[in-house]
């Protein structure tokens, strides 16, 4: 059986190692690999397919767009308006494991119950961490971001899922006083306020993981702050991922100790 990664670009990403190595762990003859495919290539991607293939993986920008060719969708994919995964079968059923993914990252590291939280950026990603964050018990979520139009999309479901959501300016979000802080802005966009960290309270889990730490990661743990890598999230994302498409649970120590080695051979840090 196989499965892929899709999106663009996907040559250098983990996730081959990830769901390669669960498959090993779990005696399984699949195999997962990283197919290149532009927005406008996924439809004919999915007319492709046959019985040998068990889902796909997906990523920028192939989230959205992937709700045209889903026969279902389960909560979390519709709440947050964004697809991270299909498995095929009779019918082509997407999910969201991103949200799932953060929520074990946070606990993992210490995080297990949040009340106020920080998010940067206003994305596909930013709108999984408001729900996770929910998840958690976050009450109160400021959103540090410029794009009015998805942070509208970030209040609405900040409404449906009873969160207090407020888009405010960096000195107004408290930061540094919140449980925790998502930040979700590609590498180098935050890197002018990592001067301004001084004794963080909560835990900061950057999704940018390379390079890793970022000046803002570095500087959070310098001070006395807890970080945690968006590669925490990618493991255990794809952890469920493996769950749901080969109906097994997921080996996430096997996948891990295959990650850490992967990245040393890159020359990256490890998690």
């Amino acid at each position: 059986m196989k499965a892929a990664v899709l999106g663009s670009p996907v040559s250098h990403s983990l996730s081959p190692v990830l769901h390669n190595a669960a498959y090993r762990a779990l005696g399984l003859d699949h195999t997962y690999s990283a197919i290149e495919t532009a927005e406008s290539e996924l439809g004919s991607f999915l007319d492709s397919v046959d019985e040998e293939w068990l889902g796909v993986s997906l990523t920028m920008p192939l989230k959205e767009v992937a709700f045209d060719f889903a026969d279902s969708c389960n909560e979390l994919a519709e709440l947050t308006g964004a697809i991270n995964t299909l498995v095929f079968g009779d019918r082509v059923k997407a999910f969201n494991t991103d949200v799932l993914g953060l929520v074990d990252a946070l606990s993992e590291a210490g995080s297990a119950k949040v009340s106020s939280a920080v998010i940067f950026g206003s994305g596909a990603t930013a709108r999984s961490a408001l729900v996770a964050l929910q998840r958690l018990g976050a009450q109160e979520v400021n959103c540090v971001a410029r794009n009015a139009t998805d942070i509208e999309r970030m209040a609405t479901i900040a409404r449906d899922i009873d969160v207090n959501f407020s888009h405010v300016q960096l000195n107004e979000s408290g930061w540094l006083q919140a449980d925790a802080v998502v930040n979700t802005t590609p590498v180098g966009v935050l890197d002018e306020i990592a001067r301004e960290v001084i004794s963080p309270k909560g835990l900061l889990l950057d999704v940018v993981y390379n390079p890793w730490p970022t000046q803002l990661a570095a500087s959070w743990a310098v001070t006395g702050g807890t970080i945690v890598s968006g590669l925490s999230m990618l493991l255990h994302q794809a952890g469920h991922q493996v769950t749901l498409m080969t109906g097994k649970p997921a080996p996430v120590t096997q996948m891990r100790e295959a990650l850490n080695a992967e990245l040393l051979a890159r020359g990256l840090s490890t998690i």
